[in-house]
């Protein structure tokens, strides 16, 4: 399908740095991906809607015999992570600890093993930090005592001037290995989800609400060839959230004209989908494995931690829907095979600089491509099924580039994947 107008609504994670720092990449980002292969690009300011909790803006392509027209929604959550994270240091190691080992002793975090040992190995790093810096705490605690000891200070101060010591140095080293070790942000992210999977967030589940409310209006009026959701990370299950509650608004959403996509890249659904109290969650999995007016890719990557790779999202989950089922294609991603080995491996080992490679462009022309998804002129579906097709659409049918490649960014793909190849989870 050629397309000339798009309407992406892009969905961001668990990510405190919102709009501003977000626009700026992907302007950044969208300039190489120009220079990649030779298109020319204009892209709008951005409009923050009336609430403040969505800014849109425009990108205007051009290519060798093509253009389109991109409206770009960014849809916002900061504001409520935010303050998530200035709550006391203790208040979130406490609940995070509890909810960790409640995973542990349910088994869930043993189903995450089973699922991707990478993933089960990152959600347990912060508690293999905390226990680290816990170990350190007391050894100078220890020390202090020792030191008072020698010195001849009796026990009744001695044991009291040892425990602040160890609370003290716990709280520093907490606080002030934050930036390196981002445990505080991964232990308020692992609250969240727990709490959003009890029902236990009602100011999320509202913006949830209306940002399915604002699909279905979208789906009604838009003039589009097609609609795609993009989920990245936690976007993935907070995207399919609003795609689901917005087809109970409109059962009939993907059937007014444009087609509507769901695309989740390194998606975490089980983080949700694992816990016996998200049985309405994995309904909506049901729901979308078999829905006809909607289409959903989900693309994996092995080198990203923060994503299940490789995962079925409904056989994982434990839903047969046997031969009704026709979602999710699922498309492995390989970030080595698109990227400069030089670059790639700068930064291999950097987690986060690997999760977001997912929205980042290209060094490579290949057929899976995030910016020529969100403005190139092949439809998502089409790009899935004729991927060297679609990469021709745009290099030509030598299938290179048409400037040199951008020095500092990529993205990765491959074919996609058939349900049946994957391991249940």
């Amino acid at each position: 399908m050629r397309v000339q107008r798009r309407h992406i609504i892009y969905v961001q994670g668990y990510d405190p740095r919102g709009l501003a720092q977000y626009y700026r990449m992907f302007r950044t980002e969208l300039r190489k991906s120009d220079q990649l292969y030779g298109i020319e690009s204009t892209i709008g300011r951005p409009q923050s809607s009336a609430d403040g909790s969505m800014a849109s803006w425009t990108i205007d392509s051009q290519g060798d015999g093509w253009q389109t027209h991109t409206s770009y929604d960014f849809l916002r959550w900061e504001d409520l992570i935010q303050q998530d994270l200035v709550r006391p240091i203790w208040r979130t190691v406490l609940e995070a600890s509890v909810i960790y080992w409640r995973l542990v002793f349910d088994g869930i975090v043993t189903r995450f093993w089973r699922a991707h040992w990478r993933f089960a190995t990152f959600i347990t790093y912060p508690h293999f930090v905390l226990f680290n810096e816990i170990v350190w705490s007391l050894g100078v605690a220890w020390l202090l005592a020792a030191i008072l000891g020698a010195i001849g200070a009796p026990g009744p101060v001695t044991a009291p001037v040892a425990a602040v010591a160890f609370v003290a140095m716990l709280w520093a080293l907490l606080k002030y290995t934050e930036k390196r070790t981002y445990l505080l942000y991964l232990m308020a992210d692992t609250i969240f989800t727990w709490r959003f999977a009890h029902r236990q967030r009602p100011d999320w589940d509202e913006r949830i609400g209306r940002f399915a409310a604002y699909l279905a209006e979208v789906a009604r009026s838009s003039d589009a060839e097609e609609i795609i959701i993009v989920g990245h990370s936690s976007g993935s299950f907070l995207g399919l959230e609003i795609l689901a509650r917005a087809l109970q608004l409109d059962p009939a959403l993907g059937q007014h004209g444009p087609r509507v996509a769901l695309l989740t890249v390194g998606g975490n659904l089980p983080i949700l989908g694992f816990l016996p109290v998200s049985s309405e969650f994995r309904q909506h999995l049901r729901q979308l494995a078999v829905e006809p007016s909607v289409d959903w890719i989900d693309c994996q990557s092995r080198k990203d931690v923060m994503n299940f790779y490789p995962f079925d999202p409904i056989a994982g989950h434990g839903i047969d829907v046997g031969a009704a089922r026709r979602n999710p294609v699922i498309v492995p991603v390989r970030f080595r095979e698109i990227i400069d080995p030089g670059h790639y491996n700068r930064f291999r080992w950097q987690f986060f600089r690997v999760h977001f490679q997912f929205v980042m462009a290209n060094e490579r022309p290949h057929p899976y491509d995030f910016f020529m998804i969100v403005r190139g002129p092949i439809g998502l579906m089409d790009r899935v099924r004729e991927p060297q097709k679609a990469l021709a659409a745009v290099t030509g049918p030598s299938g290179s580039a048409k400037a040199s490649r951008p020095a500092d960014s990529a993205h990765c793909g491959s074919a996609p994947m058939e349900h049946s190849t994957l391991p249940n989870g």
